[in-house]
């Protein structure tokens, strides 16, 4: 047949794109290749002997559970985040919120006047003004446990205990008298039910006893009918009403109650048990209790799960996981130096050669020389802090606290609550730039549901408009003070807090939310400053006053941390205002922002200054560096004199610290581009910050540091702060090769890379936004951007290391050498 001249004219033009779209499968191959490749589960050889260091965590946002695995008894220690003690209620002491019935804006006058006078005062003093002994704070708590014990049996061969954190499902299996057993345990948000399936390879092997225990701090009523364990009270401490019930089904045999008030199985097929719990708990202000009975809510889960069967719930759990797990691959080994156009880069055996070493086994033995044993391992432990992070805030639970969801103590440690000088606003570090910004959604819930009481924590212990609260709060809308004198006073917790609402809108320009959501926020927290803010007799300039550089050195004026997390919230409202047409008040933050101390000093010994005086010993270790709050979490560019002054002073207090305070050092030394010093942090995590199971250790265990640590090896290979994408801004060498997809960046953008012998090759850049986007490149090349739909150039150089280019929303862009194969074609 003979071509048309339009069909022989437009030939040459389809080729390069089809090769494009050909050149983008084989990229998207590549970081499906590599997400096959890395090890996405973690497993045991032995039942846990310690709850902290060796049970593996399942949970679906509102509920968490703890797996231990014995063989002839299995423990499932469980959660359910709304039950606490004290609050409203409380018969130990009438709550109050933290806040004071008159107001104490007389001894805050007080003290700014000695500290003007002073210049300093001890922790002691000023929380003796200050601060307020916490009454009837409360807890979180420990649901219960689910005990399955089974009849002894044979020499057992073969155990696993394994989770696999790509379907978040736990899994124990065996063989025991020449029988295989397997038993699966799952969280399932879409069901809010916790799951648990147990069969044999040979039929009417499946002979167990399930009980429910729960703490004595509560009443009890029990009810065992037609294979359901019931459990309802309330605890003796507060009135808050609880059920959990247990249903226990089984495919042939029988099942039978006992006289303990358990459930006996006897010669079944398969089994699955079904788990929930709830409260009476609502996070309304001021009685924080529900019309709604927990009876009703926990029925319904379990008769509905009932009705869906085990396989069913299984695959819509699966299904709901992954949809959020599988949006990010990394992988960080040896690759293929190139994939060619259409082709799949060959498989290797990496998953392979380390999925056989038991997690306790491996975790030893890092550092040890294996370096791609090692590789895979720091590859786990970032998509195990997704996984955690999943697992503990989906939408219409509470945030993730200390721990997450997971806690196994009536007197848990740091009351396993929301500490807001660091550790909740950690948590939520990898939410955007990992691709879940679902989860950050109950950390907004939460914080709403704050504003209220922090109206009066401004009004009575600031004498502000506005909102806020200090150091700590629970799920009762603690807003107040405490009387720790190194840990109570962070009136700028809710200024944090509020930038967190402007980030999701960065990455997601979503402007309903920031409209309906996040600028109430911001504009309140905002407002408590316009009050707040007082001139330092020193300068003139506006200062946080009384000041408190995190769990560190003496009260002063104006010290560092104070005034960044100022800053950025100011900077942050301002810009939201500017967008949302609020003149009038953008007026008042800019006047205000003329005028306010910025908190950024380069000091004697060339460090970053942790107050405004020059008091800084360069032999301080001390795990916080609060004053570097300007460089992580903050997004603003900062001039490089700045920078190198970070530099001096991270390099001065030392790589040494905590889970949560090693977790910052890496996102801080990604930030300052030195990804050397950022993965000799990790290392460090890995070998001294975390328990056999994963879990990060404060000591004892707190989630922020598996948290934070996944937030900071994203920061190594993605940086969006300063209105630019920055591409690989702090690979370490240990890194030669590797590939990485989903990574989100601010502008509503999705990128995939890959790179090898340390140097870009190739990235893939998904916009959802119309706008402009500056790219910042890792090292010299003459790389050009390409629109996928028309194979045009679309980039303007702006130097060796920038490309800017103007992107619409749906469309996909490849960058890529000037000599790869696309551009030569």
């Amino acid at each position: 047949m003979k071509k048309s001249a339009a069909t022989r004219s437009a030939a040459p033009r389809r080729g390069p794109t089809q090769l494009l779209l050909l050149f983008f499968a084989a990229i998207t191959g590549l970081c499906a290749t590599a997400q096959a490749q890395t090890p996405h589960h973690l497993w045991f050889d032995r039942p846990a002997e310690d709850w902290e260091r060796e049970s593996l965590p399942i949970g679906n946002g509102a509920m968490g559970a703890a797996v231990q695995g014995g063989v002839t008894l299995d423990i499932l220690q469980f959660n359910e985040k709304t039950l606490w003690t004290g609050g409203p209620g409380t018969r130990e002491g009438k709550y109050d919120f933290g806040i004071p019935a008159d107001p104490q804006t007389e001894a805050l006058t007080e003290i700014r006047r000695e500290l003007n006078t002073k210049g300093r005062l001890t922790p002691e003093y000023v929380a003796r003004k200050l601060g307020r002994k916490a009454e009837a704070y409360g807890s979180y708590q420990n649901f219960g446990e689910l005990r399955l014990t089974f009849p002894p049996s044979g020499e057992i061969s073969g155990y696993r205990r394994q989770l696999d954190i790509s379907e978040a499902i736990a899994r124990v299996t065996y063989s025991a008298d020449g029988v295989r057993y397997t038993r699966e345990y799952l969280a399932s948000y879409p069901d809010g039910v916790i799951a648990i399936h147990l069969k044999a390879d040979r039929a009417g092997h499946i002979n167990f006893t399930a009980e429910l225990n729960i703490p004595h701090n509560r009443s009890a009523h029990r009810s065992v009918r037609q294979g359901r364990i019931a459990i309802r009270g309330k605890l003796l401490d507060n009135g808050l009403a609880y059920e959990t019930q247990l249903q226990v089904i089984a495919d042939g045999g029988s099942l039978t109650r006992t006289n303990e008030g358990g459930i006996r199985v006897s010669d079944a097929d398969t089994a699955t048990l079904l788990l929930a719990a709830a409260t009476d708990y609502a996070p309304v202000y001021p009685a924080y209790r529900s019309t709604i009975s927990p009876h009703k809510t926990v029925q319904t889960r379990v008769n509905r799960a009932h009705r869906k069967g085990w396989s069913a719930l299984r695959a819509a759990h699966v299904a709901d996981h992954r949809a959020l797990f599988d949006r990010v691959s990394l992988h960080v080994n040896e690759l293929p130096l190139a994939p060619s156009a259409g082709k799949q880069p060959p498989r290797q055996k990496t998953a392979a050669l380390f999925t056989n070493i038991p997690i306790d086994q491996w975790l030893a033995s890092y550092g040890s020389g294996n370096s791609a044993a090692d590789r895979a391992l720091e590859a786990l432990y970032f998509q195990y802090g997704r996984y955690l992070l999943i697992a503990s805030s989906r939408s219409g639970s509470l945030p993730a606290n200390l721990q997450g969801v997971w806690n196994n103590s009536t007197t848990p440690p740091w009351n396993a609550d929301y500490h807001t000088n660091i550790n909740l606003q950690m948590n939520y570090w990898p939410a955007e730039t990992t691709n879940l910004a679902e989860t950050a959604i109950p950390l907004f819930d939460f914080v709403d549901t704050l504003h209220q009481p922090g109206n009066f924590a401004a009004e009575k212990l600031l004498g502000a408009r506005g909102w806020t609260l200090f150091l700590n709060t629970n799920i009762w809308g603690f807003t107040g003070t405490i009387d720790w004198p190194t840990a109570f006073w962070q009136p700028e917790a809710g200024a944090w807090l509020a930038t967190h609402y402007y980030e999701h809108y960065l990455f997601s320009h979503d402007e309903k939310f920031l409209r309906e959501r996040a600028y109430p926020a911001m504009k309140g927290a905002s407002l408590l400053w316009l009050d707040a803010l007082v001139p330092d007799p020193r300068d003139g300039l506006l200062v946080v006053s009384p000041s408190y550089s995190p769990e560190h050195g003496d009260f002063t004026a104006g010290a560092a941390m104070s005034q960044q997390i100022v800053s950025e919230l100011l900077r942050d409202t301002l810009n939201a205002a500017l967008k949302l047409g609020d003149r009038a008040f953008a007026q008042q933050i800019e006047k205000t922002l003329d005028q306010l101390d910025p908190g950024l000093r380069i000091g004697s010994w060339g460090q970053l200054q942790e107050w405004k005086e020059d008091l800084d010993h360069p032999e301080n270790k001390h795990r916080h560096v609060s004053q570097l709050f300007a460089i992580y979490p903050g997004i603003r560019s900062l001039p490089a004199p700045l920078l190198d002054a970070a530099r001096t002073s991270l390099e001065a207090r030392g790589d040494a610290g905590t889970g949560w305070s090693r977790a910052w050092k890496i996102n801080l030394w990604a930030r300052l581009g030195d990804g050397d010093h950022a993965h000799r942090i990790l290392s460090a995590q890995l070998r001294q910050s975390t328990l056999p199971n994963l879990w990060s250790s404060h000591p004892p265990f707190q989630i922020d540091g598996n948290l934070g640590a996944t937030a900071g090896i994203a920061e190594m290979l993605l940086q969006s702060h300063g209105q630019e994408i920055h591409l690989l801004p702090a690979l370490p060498a240990a890194w030669p090769s590797g590939a990485v997809s989903g990574l989100r960046a601010r502008g509503n953008t999705t990128v995939d890379m890959w790179w090898s012998k340390g140097q870009l090759q190739n990235a893939h850049i998904t916009a959802y936004s119309s706008g402009q986007l500056k790219l910042r490149l890792p090292q010299n090349g003459n790389f050009s951007l390409r629109r996928a739909s028309d194979n045009r150039i679309v980039a303007q150089s702006e130097g060796a290391h920038i490309k800017i280019f103007n992107v619409q929303p749906g469309e996909s862009y490849l960058l890529t050498k000037a000599n790869s194969e696309v551009t030569r074609k």
